[in-house]
């Protein structure tokens, strides 16, 4: 493997303990830098791939992140080289404040108390929540505490962020300031989303997946220009339903 390549997987499956297959084949390089989104319906596989990248989920393949394979003795230092940042914030906010939430991966990883202030400091500085540090993380906004959960994995530095559905449950003026964030976040980005403005907006390459396979994978603009592409995987609607739909 080559050190441009953030991540590389080839032949991935995986099949769920009730025996429904979720990803099929999976073949994926993502290059260091790049901003790729993975798209398609629900069910299509997006978080199952995600939570491969740093080995929540174990498929049948070896996947290698910066040019370490994600094996068991590797775990620890490959979930510091890849923020998984979950849909629902709750899942990654259970401490009594925001800075022990922040504090968490830190400590856990040895660093010294000195060294945790700085990456919780600098972590909440990022998004842009400094000086929230004593509040409780469960009293903020929905948006307030998305910026929580992603400053959560930024304090371990890590050279790879993915991102499920990072702007849900948002209303337009938080999916824009949380979009506008995302953008100033200078390391590789994989984010699945239904959310084709924000995907418009970060990413430069887009990935199709549908019943756990890859369909397309191209540049962001002839993605989303293809109509009947998008259409033909519950991404869009197609123009006579469209025509339809505003007649009615």
């Amino acid at each position: 493997m080559t050190v441009n390549k953030a991540i590389e997987i080839k032949g991935l499956s995986y099949v769920y303990p009730d025996g429904q297959r979720g990803l099929k084949d999976i073949d994926l390089t993502v290059y260091c830098g790049e901003s790729v989104a993975l798209i398609g319906p629900n069910g299509a596989g997006k978080s199952t791939l995600l939570l491969h990248l740093n080995g929540i989920l174990r498929g049948s393949t070896a996947i290698s992140v910066q040019g370490l394979q994600v094996v068991d003795k590797n775990l620890r230092e490959i979930r510091k080289r890849v923020g998984m940042v979950f849909q629902d914030p709750e899942d990654q906010l259970f401490s009594l404040n925001v800075y022990e939430d922040v504090a968490f991966g830190p400590v856990n990883m040895g660093f010294t108390r000195e060294e945790v202030d700085r990456r919780v400091r600098q972590a909440l500085q990022k998004v842009g929540m400094q000086g929230y540090e004593k509040r409780s993380s469960h009293h903020l906004s929905i948006g307030e505490k998305k910026r929580v959960a992603i400053a959560t994995v930024l304090s371990l530095d890590p050279g790879i962020l993915a991102l499920d559905e990072p702007t849900s449950s948002l209303d337009p003026r938080g999916k824009w300031a949380l979009t506008e964030l995302l953008r100033t976040l200078r390391v590789t980005k994989i984010i699945a989303s239904h959310d084709l403005d924000l995907v418009s907006c970060l990413c430069d390459r887009i990935v199709i997946l549908d019943e756990g396979k890859i369909v397309a994978d191209g540049v962001a603009e002839r993605i989303l220009s293809d109509k009947r592409l998008l259409a033909e995987h519950g991404l869009a609607m197609p123009a006579d339903e469209i025509t339809s739909a505003l007649l009615t």
